[in-house]
């Protein structure tokens, strides 16, 4: 009777489709179901034994860990290399999850023979690989300690006949039940003919090949070819998930446009917001995270940020200011700010627990992180969230670890570093798949009824009634490609044991292209390279070509439906910008030199406030370098004083103020080392120097010395600035002002600076500031700190001339710019090229031509 058969189909996408065909034909219907829903409908699943595998692909590779740390060989080889140790682990899990596989396909009474026949042929070897012979081994005796697969209850089951439907090659676990079988069964093959795979394509109907120049350009043409689809009606369209990243970008496309979608795949759990929450507050807390780390997690829907964001704005603007790049230097930060403090004691606080040095079982681990995601005010949110409830499922941190295979890897006593918890935390989220909005699936599972668009695998398209079908990823590192396995037995060994070779898998692969082409029409895309990488086409494509090539026929060249766009050029022109009553009440060298070099750069920087905000990372720069050496020599001479020179001593102190700083920095001493070599270079060229000097009569009277005064002339606003350095010098019984400004950069354009007196602001500027409350005679001086062979003292000559020349300047620049004089984008020199204002004044969108109207 055809009501007691049981149908199977190679997939559950199928099983609506293949009930109404049976529906429409009239009568009893057969059962329709997949080896997997059949089995389950059976019988529950086996309880699995203490130490059987878990067959989790982020779960066992720990467990394999444990297991062999246990042996004496095993603990000494996780001392002596334990990247070794667990990259061995990870491959005895899949081998075991290989047998495991390989043992499910086979009927319940022929397995003991072949678990005999396995151990056989796994018997111990000596020499070369016998390491691997062990692991196999091992993997092997694990594997023997999983419960019965739950497709066992098959073999049990006696229908009327069994009925298979073979697409994608054949099924080894059906082959097994139809082979111990009692009732008539029956095999339909759909796939094509091995030696005519591609005898379905006819000639007019083959399919379209575009080869694009780049990934938005493969994403936009895979879009745009779906759309020119449904515009003729055609739908559902499939649409081949081949590159996972590139149809993420083609399914955003797609929804701009309105279209409904049916989403197969999902995405790994690793990408969803939850999970970046989760691991933003794991980096937060390892002893080396970096300033940047600490805000990503500050701002990742914290209770902090949602509640107090101006502490949390106060701590990233004082980080910055002081140049600390790792969280260790936040918490030595002075805020001066109640609320900030509150907040960073807050935050450290929930981090410290999971800052132990100590390893800890994963049970302890996850107990932390729950209390740090309750404590900082993101686990209820969690829990709400769709992909954080999966998050938190996935690793257990939730309060109850709920998967026995989970739960006994937390109860495990053997600890595990933070770093190690950190990375199975990552394997986790990698290895699980989110798919959101489960109404998808519900839709899935009674046909296609309203659907635009399916994005599905390749292996989950066949034999279903799509319109049409778009495959981009069509390259050679994606369709086609032959992908050695982990495993640690021998190619003969999986051959003799019934482990699914990659040869396998690729023919597998290669059957579903196959059937994909029986569509009606099929678009086929690939880029010329990932990167640097330069991409061919799939070796399917080219056994495609070369089939239509026998039939004197060749792939359809792809007709872009995509509409070109003519844009008519709109530059814009330059443009003055008029602020009268923003013209600042204090101003600086570096503000004024901004007003010289392009008073627009003035008008963003100064008038307006703008400025990008200071790099939070480790990467030491020559600037970074020079801000050192400011606050080591200033250090030296507050303690060295005035007292005579004696070259040990000061050089024994200037190393020691050299120490100081860079602890007090926070800077680390190994990403230091090429600055420390210039400083230790350094160090008795200024000794050297500094005993030559004092020879002539200077002395070091005081360093980082602000200044402020209001010249008359500027009608009310203020000049400011700190001065590196100021010496006396006395000569002759007279006794001079020296003001030193401390330069490592070329002495070549140091000079240049100072010969052009009314061009260079510094000095000039300084001198303003001093000689407007001191009589003494005054001179200024680059000191060239990395001149060869020996400093270099620059001068500015005559500087108290060119200090009322600039004076007079700004006097006439202020009245100009309070009587509505316009600041104009100048757009010229190197100064433009790197000015954090170009977007502001539309530099890369001018005409090529002369500005109108004045500047300042």
């Amino acid at each position: 009777m055809l009501r007691d058969a049981v149908v199977l189909v190679p997939f559950a996408q199928l099983v609506p489709f293949a009930r109404r065909a049976f529906a429409a034909a009239g009568g009893w219907l057969p059962r329709v179901e997949t080896t997997r829903t059949l089995a389950a409908s059976l019988g529950p699943a086996w309880p699995a034994a203490p130490n059987a595998p878990s067959l989790d692909a982020a779960i066992d590779p720990l467990l394999a860990r444990q297991m062999l740390a246990r042996e004496p060989w095993g603990a000494q080889w996780q001392r002596s290399d334990p990247l070794g140790f667990a990259r061995a682990a990870a491959r005895m899990a899949a081998t075991a999850h290989d047998i495991v596989a390989a043992v499910s396909r086979i009927p319940p009474d022929a397995r003991d023979a072949w678990w005999a026949a396995a151990r056989h042929v796994l018997r111990p070897v000596a020499g070369p690989g016998a390491k691997e012979s062990a692991l196999g081994r091992l993997a092997l005796e694990w594997a023997a300690l999983a419960p019965p697969a739950p497709t066992d209850w098959l073999f049990d089951r006696v229908p009327s006949a069994w009925i298979a439907i073979e697409a994608g090659g054949s099924d080894p676990l059906v082959a097994s039940l139809f082979g111990a079988a009692r009732v008539p069964c029956l095999v339909i093959e759909t796939d094509a003919a091995d030696d005519r795979p591609f005898a379905a394509v006819r000639r007019a109907d083959a399919p379209m090949l575009a080869v694009c120049d780049s990934f938005e350009e493969e994403a936009e043409a895979s879009a745009a070819q779906v759309l020119e689809h449904l515009r003729h009606g055609e739908r559902p369209v499939v649409l081949i998930a081949q590159d996972r990243l590139l149809v993420r970008r083609v399914r955003a496309l797609l929804e701009r446009a309105g279209t409904v979608l049916l989403d197969e795949t999902g995405w790994k759990l690793s990408t969803t917001r939850a999970a970046a929450q989760l691991m933003s507050l794991l980096l937060a807390a390892r002893r080396e995270a970096t300033a940047d780390q600490f805000f990503d997690w500050l701002k990742s829907g914290t209770r902090w940020h949602r509640d107090a964001p101006a502490g949390v704005a106060a701590i990233e603007a004082a980080s910055r200011k002081h140049a600390a790049w790792r969280s260790d230097a936040i918490a030595a930060l002075a805020l001066g700010d109640a609320g900030a403090d509150r907040v960073r004691d807050e935050a450290l606080a929930v981090l410290e627990p999971l800052r132990s040095r100590a390893g800890q079982p994963l049970g302890d681990w996850l107990r932390s992180v729950a209390r740090a995601l309750d404590r900082s005010g993101v686990l209820a949110s969690l829990r709400a969230d769709a992909a954080g409830a999966s998050v938190l499922a996935a690793i257990g941190a939730d309060g109850v670890v709920a998967d026995s295979a989970l739960g006994r890897l937390a109860a495990a006593a053997e600890p595990m570093s933070f770093v190690e918890f950190t990375q199975w935390v990552d394997d986790v989220l990698e290895s699980a798949t989110f798919r959101p909005q489960a109404g998808e699936a519900d839709r899935g599972a009674t046909g296609l009824e309203g659907i635009d668009v399916v994005i599905t695998p390749l292996a989950r398209a066949m034999l279903r009634p799509f319109a049409a079908a778009v495959l981009p990823g069509a390259d050679d590192a994606r369709l086609g490609k032959f992908v050695t396995d982990d495993s640690l037995l021998s190619r003969s060994t999986r051959e003799v044991l019934g482990i699914v070779r990659p040869e396998a898998r690729v023919r597998a692969e290669f059957l579903a292209f196959a059937q994909l082409l029986a569509l009606p029409c099929v678009t086929l895309l690939h880029r010329r390279a990932d990167g640097s990488e330069p991409l061919a086409a799939s070796p399917f494509i080219e056994r495609l070509a070369l089939a239509l090539a026998e039939q004197h026929a060749d792939l359809r060249a792809w007709r872009d439906p995509r509409v070109l766009r003519t844009v008519a050029a709109t530059p814009t022109r330059r443009a003055a910008a008029l602020a009268p009553s923003r013209v600042p009440e204090r101003l600086s060298a570096t503000a004024f030199e901004d007003l010289r070099v392009c008073p627009y750069r003035f008008f963003a920087r100064r008038m307006l406030g703008l400025g990008e905000d200071a790099e939070l990372d480790g990467d030491l720069e020559k600037r970074d370098y020079g801000a050192w050496l400011h606050r080591v020599l200033h250090e030296f001479h507050v303690r060295r004083g005035a007292g005579p020179i004696d070259i040990a001593a000061d050089t024994a102190a200037l190393r020691t103020a050299g120490e100081s700083v860079l602890a007090a920095d926070g800077f680390d001493a190994a990403e230091f080392l090429p600055w420390s070599a210039s400083f230790d270079a350094f160090v008795p060229r200024y000794v050297a120097w500094l005993r030559e000097r004092e020879a002539r009569g200077a002395r070091w009277t005081r360093g980082e010395a602000a200044f402020s005064v209001r010249p008359p002339e500027l009608a009310g606003t203020q000049m400011h600035g700190r001065i590196d350095r100021i010496d006396e010098v006395t000569q002759g019984g007279v006794a001079t002002l020296e003001l030193i400004d401390y330069k490592t950069g070329s002495e070549t354009r140091l000079r240049k600076q100072a010969r052009e007196r009314f061009e260079d602001t510094q000095l000039a500027f300084y001198a303003a500031l001093v000689g407007a409350t001191d009589e003494r005679p005054l001179k200024a001086t680059y000191l060239a700190l990395e001149a060869s062979p020996g400093l270099a003292e620059i001068e500015h000559e005559d500087v108290a001339a060119s200090a009322a020349a600039l004076v007079e300047g700004i006097a006439i620049d202020l009245r100009r710019l309070r009587g509505g004089a316009g600041l104009m984008p100048l757009g010229e020199g190197e100064a433009c090229r790197f000015c954090e204002a170009r977007g502001l004044c539309r530099r890369d969108h001018w005409l090529e031509e002369e500005p109108e109207g004045g500047a300042a």
